[in-house]
Formats: C-alpha cells, structure tokens, sequence
C-alpha cells in the first residue's frame, strides 16, 4: 500500500494519468476512480497525490505545464482555439472517463521516447483531445490564495491519517481538534485554508467515498451506510445524493450492471 501522502499546489497546469483503484482528493472534492484515471488540473489547484492509498501495482504518468505553455502568438492560431479555450476556462480540474481515458493513457506512455518535438506535437495532440472531448467533468475548485508551509502539510496529514483509522466510528470534533494544538475557532480556520471545506463537510465526503467502494463490493446499502461510519440511513441516502446526484442504489445498479 503507498502511504505517501502529499497535499500540494503548483503554478503549472497537470495531466495526471494513473492505473489501479483509489481515491481522487481535488480542493473540496473526495471521489473514487475505478480501472484508471485521468485527470487535468489548474494552476494552484489543491490536491492529493492521485496514488495515495492504492493497494496493488500500479503505473502513474504526470505532465507539468507552464500556465504560460502557449505562447502570446500560438494563442491566436485559430487551429489551437479548443486547446487555448481549455486553459484559459479550466478553474480547478477536468475529469475524463470511459474511452478518452485509455486512448491519453497511451499516448502518455510514449512521450517518454519520443524526440522534444515529437513530445511537444503529442502534448498538443493530447490537449486538443481533452479539449474536445464528451466524456468530461468539470470540477469547480477555488484555487489557493496563500502558500502553507511544511508544519501545516504535516497537521493536514495527521488529520487525514485520523479519519481513515477512524472514520467508522463517531468522531468527536475534540478529539480531531487536539491532534492539531490549536483552539477549535483556529483549527476551524486552518482546516478551511487548506482544503477549502469545512472538516464535517469533508469526514460526510469521506465517509460517501468508502460507501461507493462497498456498493462496488456488492454490499447493500444498509451495510455501505453502516459500514461507512454513518448512524442513520435516512441521512445516508440524502448525504449520498446530494454530493453524486444519485441515490446509493441508482449508484449501485448503473455501475454493476
């Protein structure tokens, strides 16, 4: 299992690809990607290494970009206008699924041996692709206004480290707040700093994460509630709707079909 865990922001944009099963961590977003993952993200957009947690081989492939990758004169090309369009509008990320996703893959994995001209044909190539493509998400994350530093990552891992130990049990807010040292208001103000989301916010994110991988494992709902750390399955189901659109069920059926 890779427990190494790196909550970070960067100025450059980011393609991430990964095999495996995990877990997606983008600002205020908590999900789980099955099979692989592609992923692309702006500039000082906070996030979890996409590896974080997997439990089995896997292969990971990550391309920086400088938010100035387009020159002032490539901008006005009007054959890289869909290119120019996903960076300018892109705040926070896009998350790509079904075929899109294994055709990036592969091109991703030869960019390696490819010449530095060839590399920056296919990284258009790769973009354009992105660009226009369907099977898309976008993900609407308020990038960081003010850096941390190492000793607020290191609390930030604590926390995360807790509530995976602990999330199936009820979590006292104290208990959380005295890992950190500081007063609740502080660690209230640090907590929405860095991962802009209130910690019950993102425990109710966290627990629906773990449901989702139990409605895979075929539970039922009951157990995926339970199972998850929740105590009442009314608030459940409304917690699982409300952050997916659908209910546990509706999730269950459509992914298991």
């Amino acid at each position: 299992m890779n427990e190494s865990f790196y909550w970070h922001y960067h100025p450059e944009f980011e393609i991430i690809f990964i095999t495996g099963d995990g877990t997606r961590h983008i600002g205020e977003h908590i999900s789980r990607y099955e099979g692989s993952d592609l992923a692309f993200i702006s500039p000082n957009t906070p996030h979890l290494n996409f590896d974080y947690g997997i439990r089995s081989d896997y292969e990971k492939i990550v391309v920086q970009m400088d938010k100035d990758f387009l020159s002032e004169s490539l901008q006005k090309m009007p054959e890289l206008a869909d290119i120019n369009r996903l960076f300018d509008k892109t705040r926070g990320a896009v998350l790509f699924h079904g075929e899109i996703k294994k055709i990036i893959g592969e091109k991703l994995k030869k960019l390696v041996h490819l010449t530095h001209f060839r590399q920056l044909m296919e990284l258009l190539e790769i973009c354009q692709l992105m660009a226009t493509s369907a099977e898309s998400e976008i993900l609407d994350v308020l990038p960081i206004q003010e850096g941390y530093n190492l000793k607020e990552q290191q609390r930030i891992k604590q926390i995360y480290h807790f509530v995976a130990e602990n999330y199936q049990r009820q979590i006292d807010m104290q208990d959380v707040v005295s890992l950190t040292n500081l007063s609740h208001a502080t660690f209230c103000r640090y907590f929405k700093k860095m991962t802009n989301m209130t910690f019950s916010n993102f425990l109710n994110q966290y627990r629906i994460n773990q449901s989702k991988k139990l409605l895979l494992q075929d539970r039922n709902v009951t157990e995926a509630c339970y199972e998850s750390g929740f105590e009442n399955l009314s608030y459940f189901n409304k917690s699982f709707k409300k952050l997916t659109g659908e209910n546990p069920m509706q999730f269950k059926k459509r992914h298991l079909r």
